[in-house]
């Protein structure tokens, strides 16, 4: 933890103090000399190579990091810690392991959403949010009367010329069982010490390795502890199974602590921990769901064949949709005019039961020709005077 101070304690560096200017806002950095080192973060231990990911050395952690001290204008002491790493899942990750310090401290911090953050968490006196690559803590010199308000607008005012990357949570974190609640705590890590450092004592953890820029997520889940290990290639994921698989059986014969449950699922590696009985570790490995992202760099090579794969699918949906519309119609057609003709022919039928007939046939049906007979030609009728006579012998 010294050494970062030492090598650090000269003169700020231009990027530090574009993370942390003299005046923000009503804020202003009094005196000019407050920036420092990181003391307070190094003294919570997560300025560690083993914890970020971009560490070259003990010496060189590849971050931008400091911290300084603001007054507002009615004279309150607020202190601003600001690391910005190299990747976002770095700042997320030192953003989840300083909330666990919360938490073991007995401190409960609450969750919340802000416009300027990608994640933030509010206590009693401060605030710690993650934006981008940058992870800030601001707190307050004097929690008892701390203005959540104040506090919020600082950091609001220092968020807003960063970067804010991807503006979300890492997708591992969404691919936790019941991830809403569980996110509330997690523990997301970008190097194996996040890890060994959250779950001690389990000597199957030092199996894992984290290259190829390997994340993983830690959740709680009751007594069971839950860790999700993804790996970028299915090579990396099969090397890490292997190993991991061969460790267990090793470990159990030496009775050191094992996994209540293990398994590989796509290029996770999903560990169980501390659960009540091996069935409840695998319902929750069950609940692990692989979701894999292909993505091409440059031009796909097989664009033909996925325009004629749609072009198929779309004209497949198109004739099927206009068949069931059309028999959709059909039958709709036919039961109203079935419906329509029903209740008109029962209608007739009333009226002519309810109507008196008058009949000259005794009720009987008569044919009467009259009527459809033609007009007779009077002048080609015979008369007495045109009728022939015939002669008597």
């Amino acid at each position: 933890m010294v050494w970062y101070s030492l090598a650090r304690a000269d003169l700020p560096s231009s990027k530090l103090i574009a993370l942390l200017p003299l005046d923000v806002g009503q804020f202003h950095q009094v005196p000019a000399t407050s920036l420092r080192p990181p003391i307070h973060l190094a003294q919570d231990d997560v300025l560690r190579p083993d914890i970020l990911s971009g560490a070259n050395s003990p010496e060189d952690l590849g971050v931008v990091a400091g911290e300084a001290d603001y007054y507002s204008r009615e004279g309150e002491k607020i202190t601003v810690e600001v690391i910005k790493t190299q990747r976002d899942s770095d700042a997320f990750s030192v953003f989840t392991l300083i909330r666990k310090k919360l938490l073991d401290s007995g401190v409960t911090p609450t969750l919340t959403a802000e416009t300027f953050a990608t994640a933030l968490i509010h206590w009693k006196g401060g605030i710690a949010f993650v934006r981008g690559p940058v992870f800030l803590r601001i707190t307050s010199q004097n929690p008892s009367l701390a203005d959540s308000n104040k506090l919020t607008a600082l950091g609001a005012g220092l968020a807003q010329p960063l970067d804010k990357g991807e503006g979300d949570v890492p997708v591992l974190v969404k691919h936790l069982p019941d991830w809403q609640t569980a996110q509330q705590s997690a523990i997301y890590a970008v190097n194996i010490g996040a890890v060994t450092q959250s779950i001690p004592n389990q000597p199957i953890l030092n199996e894992i390795s984290f290259e190829g820029e390997a994340e993983a997520v830690l959740a709680q889940y009751g007594s069971s502890r839950l860790v999700i290990v993804e790996f970028n290639t299915p090579q990396l994921s099969s090397d890490n199974d292997r190993r991991i698989a061969a460790k267990i059986p090793e470990l159990r014969n030496q009775n050191q602590p094992v996994p209540s449950a293990y398994r590989r699922v796509g290029n996770y590696s999903v560990f169980v921990f501390n659960a009540p009985d091996e069935k409840t570790a695998n319902q929750l490995i069950d609940q692990v769901k692989y979701e894999q992202v292909i993505q091409w760099l440059g031009d796909n090579p097989h664009w033909y064949e996925k325009a004629v794969r749609a072009w198929v699918q779309t004209s497949a949906g198109v004739f099927v949709a206009v068949l069931e519309s059309s028999g959709l119609a059909l039958i709709l057609c036919l039961g109203l005019g079935g419906t329509i003709g029903t209740l008109l022919f029962r209608h007739r039928r009333r009226l002519q039961k309810q109507a008196a007939l008058y009949s000259d046939a005794g009720g009987m049906v008569r044919l009467d020709l009259e009527e459809t007979t033609q007009t007779t030609r009077q002048n080609r009728l015979l008369t007495e005077q045109k009728r022939p006579r015939v002669l008597k012998k």
